[in-house]
């Protein structure tokens, strides 16, 4: 196992606090320095200070020994992240191709993009870490010290200019320097964002034209430029830099490009100016290396945080677009190319363009058994659902108060009819005729008594089922003449009521045919037709419907009505792609034709 002096192990906590306040919603982050042992890792450092770490970063730990790759995982290192809990992330540190030792940290429930910038931040920050383990004398710690202040004093700063211009200041007093620039490619062009010790300085001065001029000359080499150059140094274009110095005044000068660890881009570079008696030898070259590798990614997220919407939509594209049209990205090329063809054979193609809406099946005719009278029921041998016959009793009324009145208008009948054959027996016609009427008013309300018992029993019109109607639980309750007792619809005649949606009604005409699907008979399609579209529209759900009715062609057996399916109208033969896309462009000219001065 590496052995590491105090002071690096002491860093290496230093380090980690920095780095666990730069991740929103973290719980703790430990770093394991030097660890061969898979099964027991020793950590170097925890944070919070003091804590004692968890077995889950020790489950992601030894995934990382084993695997020697980033690793994001759940409780343990057999648990998947599943959205919901913590998080553990871990990478390795890895120190001119040796696996040196991990970093890890549990956060709470981050989402996809989150995950990927403390991924990066990780790897970034582990430059951090591989400096020290390979650099581990007292001179290159003090080295490192200043360059922990000055991340720290970059770090203090929300806002990306604040930031910069603190930074590059600190960096001129730290390091000795007479100025110190910052610049960031923009639009394939290095622009000057920040000069120490000047919070505001004019972009067309020559000044800064030719620190722009510089940074472009090290950006295209890719690589630190230091002019003067020692005499064994690698040779390099310094026709900028020496043009710049001559102008300028500056001694000696530094540029280090700034280098995205992820994918190798350029996106900026620092410049330094030192005077002649100080010039920039090994050490404080990789000094300035070092500042630049770990401020670098930070002020970078803090510009693309302060652009306006616009510019990160323009960025955006033109990255995207670099990624199709350069190198490398295969599986998106391969997955532009299917969409094309796609979308090409969409704009072709053509299929039957249908509305689809609920269904409904209702009978033709439906009629309704009514209460002849006021009265009592006194049985009821059917309900909701039975099927029933022409003629068969529904249900019946209590007559018992009808035939004591028949008994009773029966009774003055008879004495009427004696009365009236002594009067004949006597001759006297007056009070013949008297009898007689009673007589005959005493018959027709024995034949409405009749008809009213008749009528007691309530029958079914027709052959049918009762849609609607149960009496059986309500023997003996009080009902009076006209209220409605059964709703019975006929087996033979139904009709289709389509819901559709106001968008669709427009393509509706009467005469289309289409296809009604129930949900008691899904494996059957029916044929129908539309017959009716009313005017009139309700609202459901949010949105507009019209009732349109439409004929069954073939009724098929089991139908009863009620059952609820849907109904597919065909209007005509379209382009696919039209099929799928007219909601969309018919709310956009829409809303386009409402805010449209």
């Amino acid at each position: 196992m590496t052995k590491f002096v105090p002071m690096v192990e002491t860093l290496a906590g230093s380090w980690l606090a920095l780095q666990c306040q730069m991740i929103p919603k973290i719980h703790r982050g430990a770093v394991y320095l030097g660890v061969n042992d898979k099964e027991n890792p020793t950590a170097t450092a925890y944070w919070p200070e003091g804590s004692d770490g968890s077995p889950a970063l020790t489950a992601a730990t030894r995934l990382v020994i084993d695997r020697k790759c980033p690793v994001l995982c759940g409780a343990d290192e057999t648990t998947d992240f599943d959205g919901s809990g913590s998080l553990n992330i871990a990478c390795p540190i890895i120190v001119d191709g040796c696996f040196t030792g991990v970093v890890a940290v549990e956060v709470a429930s981050p989402n996809e993009h989150q995950q990927r910038a403390i991924m990066q931040l990780l790897q970034w920050g582990s430059t951090w870490l591989e400096f020290l383990v390979r650099r581990e004398s007292s001179s290159v710690t003090n080295s490192l010290m200043t360059a922990i202040r000055v991340v720290a004093t970059c770090l203090e700063h929300g806002e990306f200019q604040a930031a910069a211009t603190t930074t590059v200041t600190e960096l001129a007093t730290h390091l000795g320097c007479e100025r110190v620039s910052i610049g960031f490619r923009e639009r394939n062009h290095a622009r000057v964002r920040a000069i120490s010790n000047s919070a505001i300085f004019d972009k067309k001065t020559n000044l800064v034209r030719d620190l722009e001029a510089v940074m472009e000359e090290a950006l295209a080499q890719g690589d630190a430029i230091v002019f003067p150059g020692a005499a064994d140094s690698p040779l390099r274009v310094t026709a900028e830099h020496a043009a710049f110095a001559k102008n300028h005044g500056a001694d000696s000068v530094c540029t280090i490009p700034l280098v995205d660890d992820g994918d190798g881009d350029l996106y900026g570079a620092l410049v330094f100016e030192r005077a002649k008696d100080r010039p920039f030898d090994d050490a404080a070259l990789e000094l300035c290396e070092v500042v630049a590798s770990l401020l670098g990614p930070i002020l970078e997220l803090k510009r693309k945080d302060s652009r306006w919407i616009g510019a990160i939509v323009r960025d955006e594209v033109f990255t995207f677009l670099g990624r199709v049209f350069g190198r490398g990205h295969t599986g998106l090329k391969l997955a532009l190319i299917v969409l094309a063809a796609l979308i090409g054979y969409l704009s072709v193609a053509t299929g039957e363009y249908r509305v689809t809406s609920k269904a409904t099946l209702e009978s033709i005719v439906q009629r309704v058994v009514v209460a002849p009278m006021d009265g009592f029921i006194a049985s009821a041998a059917t309900r909701a659902g039975d099927l029933v016959r022409a003629g068969e009793i529904l249900a019946r009324l209590e007559d018992k108060d009808l035939q004591l009145e028949r008994a009773q208008w029966a009774g003055q009948r008879e004495q009427l009819q004696t009365e009236y054959r002594q009067a004949l027996a006597q001759r006297d016609r007056a009070l013949t005729r008297v009898l007689n009427a009673q007589i005959v008013q005493t018959d027709a309300q024995l034949n409405l008594i009749d008809e009213k018992l008749l009528r007691t029993d309530l029958t079914a019109p027709f052959d049918g089922v009762i849609v609607w109607g149960d009496l059986s639980q309500q023997f003996g309750a009080p009902v009076e003449r006209g209220q409605v007792l059964f709703e019975v619809a006929p087996l033979d005649a139904y009709r289709v009521v389509l819901q559709v949606d106001e968008r669709e009604i427009s393509s509706v005409r009467v005469g289309q045919t289409g296809q009604l699907a129930l949900t008691a008979l899904s494996g059957e399609a029916m044929d129908i037709t539309v017959v009716k579209i009313t005017p009139v529209s309700s609202a459901a759900d949010g949105h507009n419907f019209f009732r349109v009715e439409a004929r069954l062609e073939q009724p098929v057996a089991g139908l009863r009505p009620g059952m609820l399916g849907v109904g597919k109208v065909d209007i005509a033969e379209r382009k696919l792609v039209a099929i799928w896309t007219y909601k969309l462009v018919n709310w956009w000219r829409l809303w386009l034709w409402s805010w449209w001065a």
